[in-house]
């Protein structure tokens, strides 16, 4: 019988924004050779100082790439030495450091800029190895359509992107038209301390369904998600009356989703929350309202940690005078507008807002001062977090120590970070990896309940 063909090694050329923005990416490429130009180690070298993220992932990179090269010889180098991941796997594939190659001909981009003397390295290539598809993997669109429309192919980094449409990223709750009880065949109902749980069968529509998750539907039932095996599904049978008339802090839920939101912010048994949904749709005001009762009124937590992902911050907040709190308060406007928004009916805001800012142990920090710290019994509210890559957001959550709680809030309509798309994101990233986590829990918010005008906006603008 006849042997089927081998699938040709391709040769992956990464650019600098890809090591930026997974410093892992090297060892993702499987049984394919991986190629570094040498303009991409300048540019690594380049951003490498400083203490913002990007210089933190050069750095990381740069160990990476030494680490795997190891005590190899130029010679080796340049003929490509074998990717190991972890002592006792084969290798699999080669990386190879390359110098900027000079093409045969006049037909090559002009080399004032970096873009371009990487383009002029991979055409090159091609010309040397017209047996090998040499690739090039940019997070650049307009680096990738300048190498195709040179007659190079280019494709983004996509190992971290779990989701092909953006659509398909989990909301937090399934919602049935009508009665939810309608299309259910068979239950087994019991009562456990109180507590009213539904056994029902993993089947149809419910085999989507993951933990943590909620069932609405349009008579008023509403159920949580509290265990998933294979074959089967246990709901906690959740009252609504109760869940939106729950108060904290002064704050009562505007609609069933935020009820479902604070539902798990308050939860002691839930350790990573993030909360999706536009402008105005309630998410900074439900974490703060949530961290505040459960510091000062509770005492479950000791401290809250705000920070956020803002472009020009880690750049800026070094040349700001006063203390760290003092360079992060323009950042963190939002939490002090919300601060004002739960007091606005009492008789000096003014007063209560500070009030609370100096009885409430709640710290702004930038994320360059979260690197490195472990954080017990807080509460870390992560705004803005759609702006962060996956492997930021693997940091940051890497911080909670023992008894904390991560809060995550994002739009995934407002990225304002170069490279990152709704599906790259880190917020997507993390939403998708830990929808099956039993002490994690997502609510997608719906709605603009900030005003006539801004839901106006919302929709016609």
């Amino acid at each position: 019988m006849p042997r089927a063909p081998q699938a040709r090694k391709k040769m992956y050329v990464l650019d600098t924004n890809v090591l930026i923005h997974d410093p892992n990416a090297l060892l993702n490429f499987e049984e394919h050779d991986v190629i570094i130009p040498m303009t991409v180690l300048e540019e690594l070298d380049s951003l490498k100082s400083g203490k913002q993220s990007v210089a933190a992932d050069c750095r990381q990179a740069i160990r990476n790439i030494d680490k795997l090269l190891g005590d190899a010889s130029p010679k080796d180098i340049e003929k490509g030495v074998p990717i190991l991941r972890g002592k006792k796997a084969e290798p699999l594939g080669a990386l190879s450091i390359i110098m900027s190659t000079e093409r045969n001909g006049n037909h090559s981009l002009p080399e004032h800029l970096n873009d371009n003397k990487i383009i002029n390295t991979l055409a090159a290539l091609q010309e040397q190895h017209k047996s090998r598809d040499i690739i090039l993997v940019s997070k650049d669109i307009n680096m990738r359509l300048k190498a195709r429309g040179f007659g190079v192919e280019a494709q983004d980094y996509h190992n971290d992107q779990l989701l092909d449409d953006i659509d398909l990223l989990p909301k937090g709750y399934k919602e049935f038209s009508d009665s939810f009880w309608d299309k259910i065949a068979k239950v087994e109902t019991v009562q456990r301390e109180g507590v009213t749980e539904h056994l029902l069968k993993r089947e149809g529509e419910l085999a989507r369904l993951n933990i943590n998750e909620f069932v609405i539907d349009e008579r008023g039932f509403i159920g949580q998600v509290v265990d998933v095996s294979p074959d089967q599904l246990v709901i906690k049978d959740l009252h609504q009356h109760d869940l939106m008339n729950e108060e904290v802090w002064g704050l009562v839920p505007r609609d069933i989703y935020q009820a479902m939101a604070l539902h798990l912010l308050l939860d002691p048994d839930i350790h990573l929350v993030n909360l999706t949904g536009s402008a105005g749709s309630g998410k900074t005001i439900l974490a703060l309202a949530a961290c505040i009762e459960m510091t000062v009124a509770s005492k479950l937590y000791k401290r809250i940690i705000a920070t956020r992902s803002t472009q020009g911050l880690d750049e800026d907040i070094g040349f700001l005078p006063g203390t760290e709190a003092e360079k992060m308060e323009p950042w963190l406007g939002a939490i002090v507008d919300n601060l004002e928004a739960l007091h606005e009916d009492d008789e000096n805001m003014t007063a209560s807002v500070d009030y609370i800012l100096s009885k409430v142990p709640l710290h702004f920090k930038s994320m360059n001062y979260i690197r490195g710290r472990s954080f017990q019994h807080s509460l870390i509210i992560i705004d803005e977090s759609q702006n962060l890559t996956p492997h930021q957001i693997k940091t940051i959550i890497t911080r909670a120590g023992n008894g904390s709680k991560v809060i995550c809030l994002g739009n995934l309509a407002q990225i304002d970070t170069p490279y990152l798309s709704p599906l790259s994101s880190g917020l997507t990233y993390m939403t998708e990896r830990f929808k099956g986590f039993s002490h994690g829990g997502h609510i997608h918010l719906q709605g603009v309940p900030r005003s006539v005008l801004a839901e106006f906006a919302e929709a016609n603008l």
